[in-house]
């Protein structure tokens, strides 16, 4: 990864926080980290994610399902890599040439005590609910959607809850 990027990622971290400071904590609550992952938008809450970082080197693993990329090693302690397309059984194009622009969202303290995290196509930035439509969920939702949004373009944006998800059965067996 060159300095450059690096620097770029450093330098969006901390607006980040310096914008989060200046936010009262209904502020805060109403914000959402926006994702892109194969096509679709996604959103998290922001107390969901530990920290966005570029992605690693991975090590893989074998005899594993091929959405678990690996392990990696983040200040000296061991994450659980998945790629979140491929988990969600959609295709996932993190070898295209918008690789660079891949980041792994770790999960943070309010999904217990699992180390993992998803690899999405794009950080998108914050987005506010509040200027957001909640629309009805679709029927096979899975447990651990959260609520469902339509922004002012007719995209369609679709909350995760990465507690639920780092409970759920599927995503917790990676192995064959």
């Amino acid at each position: 990864m060159s300095r450059a990027a690096k620097l770029d990622l450093r330098v969006f971290q901390q607006e980040l926080a310096t914008r989060l400071a200046s936010k009262t904590a209904a502020q805060v609550e109403s914000s959402r980290l926006g994702l892109s992952c194969a096509g679709e938008n996604w959103l998290i809450r922001l107390a969901d994610a530990s920290e966005v970082i570029a992605v690693p080197s991975i090590a893989s693993v074998p005899l594993t399902k091929p959405w678990f990329m690996g392990v990696a090693n983040i200040r000296g302690n061991l994450y659980t890599v998945v790629d979140f397309a491929r988990f969600m059984g959609l295709e996932s194009n993190l070898k295209d040439s918008n690789a660079g622009q891949a980041r792994l969202v770790v999960f943070g303290p309010r999904t217990g005590d699992l180390r993992a995290g998803i690899v999405v196509q794009r950080v998108l930035g914050l987005r506010n609910v509040t200027e957001l439509a909640p629309v009805a969920m679709q029927q096979d939702a899975l447990p651990w959607y959260g609520q469902r949004w339509m922004d002012a373009n007719g995209g369609a944006w679709q909350e995760i809850d990465l507690a639920r998800l780092a409970q759920d059965a599927a995503f917790l067996q990676a192995g064959l």
